[in-house]
């Protein structure tokens, strides 16, 4: 069975879709079969991967309304195990049309995931920078979730949301939901926001923060040229720079997560 994994942080602008599209990338590249959802209606996981509105006629907003299966929306990349379910800024509209539509639909993703789940290793989902309708469907459908959170001052602060959204989800619909990690990203060392916040996170979930393998050390993102610029060419950071820094760490990540 393929694992399920959502990238969620109700924060905006803490490389969410950078860590979305790195490291199903990255495990891509590692041999794994993996399908990256956007249902972020900015649709930067999309663009990221090289796609624009005008390569695709369906995406994500048609199979949660039901127009279209998951199968028919599924386009390839550049990398050969690596496949997308693409968005689009019509998702924006969704939260309404939810609404009006029976009482599990905060169990449509999962559903529409199931029709599709046992062809793929790893299936990511790039949720939007809020906690409604879409990011509750996102964190319904997966077994675990990984919060992004940049090294600034506010960082910490607005994580009680996302965490308290984790317990209700999985003490109401999806119990096997947990908290895979918390990634620190945009990390600079010349910054002491940066190390206080990485300190912070030591502080208080060291056990939740990916290890580094035969290291001491955790994996954190750091502020890096190659990865800002890589989404511009619609090329993950592997593809773009591979010995990049910040491809580097998403390497370490998808290495972490594999094991």
């Amino acid at each position: 069975m393929s694992e399920i994994i959502t990238i969620a942080n109700q924060k905006g602008g803490v490389g969410k879709t950078t860590t979305a599209v790195n490291l199903a990338a990255s495990l891509a590249t590692l041999g794994k079969k993996v399908l990256l959802i956007d249902v972020d209606p900015q649709a930067n996981a999309t663009t990221g991967l090289g796609f624009n509105r005008n390569d695709y006629e369906f995406n994500i907003y048609h199979v949660l309304t039901g127009r279209k299966k998951l199968s028919q929306v599924i386009l390839k990349t550049e990398i050969k195990t690596l496949f997308i379910a693409p968005s689009n800024i019509g998702l924006v509209g969704i939260e309404q049309e939810f609404s009006e539509q029976e009482e599990d639909f905060k169990l449509v993703l999962k559903k529409k995931i199931a029709e599709v789940q046992s062809k793929y290793d790893y299936i990511i989902i790039d949720s939007p920078p809020t906690l409604g309708s879409i990011t509750v469907n996102a964190l319904s459908a997966s077994d675990s979730v990984i919060i992004p959170i940049q090294c600034e001052f506010y960082a910490l602060e607005g994580l009680a949301l996302i965490l308290n959204t984790v317990k209700i989800i999985k003490k109401t619909i999806n119990p096997k939901l947990c908290i895979k990690g918390f990634l620190p990203t945009m990390y600079s060392s010349q910054n002491n926001l940066s190390k206080e916040t990485v300190d912070n996170l030591k502080q208080h979930f060291e056990q939740k923060l990916f290890k580094i393998k035969d290291e001491n050390g955790f994996i954190i993102i750091p502020r890096n040229v190659k990865l800002a610029e890589s989404p511009s060419f619609g090329k993950p950071a592997i593809l773009y720079d591979a010995k990049s820094a910040g491809s580097i760490a998403y390497q370490n990540l998808a290495n972490c997560i594999l094991e």
